[in-house]
C-alpha cells in the first residue's frame, strides 16, 4: 500500500545549525505538516498516506536528529527548538497556514509553534502530546527519566536493516507497530556505515537529550484558540501519555478529545488506516 507513495526529499537549513530533511508525500488540497514522535521520522506515517492524500498536500519534516536531518548546533534539544523546525519548514513550503498532524513529542512541537506564530496552525490533530499537568509541573522541572535512561542503552548498530527488522517485531514496544510502519521505521531511520552495517539515525544519544528536554517551553497553552482533537489511547501504560491528553483538552478553547480503545502511545502506527481516516474526518 505505501508503495503506491511517492516520496521527495530536499534538506533545508533550520535557525539552530541543523540541516533539516522536508519530505513531500504529494496529493492536492490544503497543506498538511506531519510532526513525528521522540525517535522517529516522518517517513513512519508513510501507512496514513493513501487516505491523507486524497485530501491534502502532505509534508512531513525529521526533526533536528532525527530521521534524514542532522543534529542541532550545541546538541540543543530544547522543544522549543523543534517547533522552530516546523516553522522553518513551513516557512519553506510557502505557506501561510496550514493543518497539523502530530504524535507525541511532535503533537507538543505543533502547540509550540502555533504559540510561537499564532495563527499559523489552523486546526490540528494531535495524538498523545506530552504536555505536564500542573500538578506535576508543580513538582520540580519535570524530565522524561526512566525514557532517557531507557533511550540511552539501546543497540545503534546492526548488521543489516533485516537483523533490526527481525529484532524488533519480536518485541514490545516497536513490535507494536504495524508491520508496514514498522518497516518504514527501519528502512528510513537507520544508516548505512562503511563497514556494512547500519546504525540508528537518531542516535541513543539524542533520543536520550529529546526525552531529557519534554515539555521545556510549554506554558500558557490555554491561551491558543486554534482547533484541535486531542487523542488519547486506553492500553494502561506505565509511564503513561495518555493521562496527560483529558486536562490538555479540557485547557483548550476549541480542544476536544477522543480516545481509542486498543491502541497505546504509538496508536498512529499501531492503526494507520484508522488514525488517517478520523484526521481526514477533522481537518477537512
Amino acid at each position: 500500500m505505501t508503495g503506491q507513495i511517492s516520496v521527495t526529499t530536499e534538506h533545508i537549513d533550520s535557525t539552530r545549525g541543523a540541516r533539516l530533511a522536508l519530505h513531500h508525500f504529494g496529493g492536492s488540497g490544503p497543506t498538511l505538516m506531519i510532526c513525528h514522535a521522540t525517535g522517529f521520522h516522518a517517513k513512519c506515517y508513510l501507512p496514513m498516506m493513501p487516505t491523507l492524500t486524497q485530501h491534502f498536500d502532505v509534508w512531513g519534516v525529521d526533526f533536528a536528529g532525527h530521521g534524514g536531518s542532522s543534529t542541532p548546533d550545541n546538541d540543543d534539544f530544547a522543544w522549543t527548538g523543534f517547533a522552530e523546525d516546523a516553522l522553518t519548514a513551513i516557512d519553506h513550503i510557502g505557506a501561510d497556514t496550514v493543518r497539523a498532524f502530530g504524535h507525541s513529542m511532535g503533537a507538543t512541537a505543533t502547540l509550540l509553534a502555533e504559540q510561537a506564530r499564532p495563527g499559523v496552525i489552523s486546526a490540528a490533530w494531535l495524538y498523545e502530546p506530552i504536555v505536564f499537568p500542573r500538578d506535576i509541573e508543580s513538582q520540580g522541572p519535570p524530565r522524561n527519566s526512566i525514557m532517557a535512561a531507557a533511550a540511552s542503552k539501546r543497540r545503534r548498530e546492526f548488521d543489516s536493516r533485516a537483523h533490526a527488522l527481525h529484532r524488533y517485531a519480536g518485541r514490545p514496544p516497536l513490535g507494536l507497530m504495524r508491520a508496514d510502519a514498522l518497516a518504514a521505521y527501519v528502512e528510513y531511520g537507520f544508516r548505512d556505515t562503511a563497514d556494512g552495517t547500519v546504525t540508528l539515525a537518531c542516535s541513543p544519544e539524542s533520543e536520550a537529550a529529546t526525552f531529557n528536554n519534554a515539555n521545556t517551553g510549554v506554558r500558557h497553552l490555554e491561551e491558543l484558540t486554534l482547533r484541535a482533537t486531542l487523542a488519547c489511547g486506553l492500553v494502561a501504560e506505565n509511564p503513561s501519555p495518555a493521562s496527560f491528553t483529558p486536562p490538555l483538552a479540557d485547557a483548550l478553547v476549541n480542544g476536544e478529545l477522543r480516545s481509542y480503545d486498543g491502541l497505546g502511545h504509538f496508536g498512529p502506527l499501531q492503526d494507520p488506516d484508522r488514525i488517517a481516516a478520523d484526521v481526514t474526518e477533522f481537518l477537512t
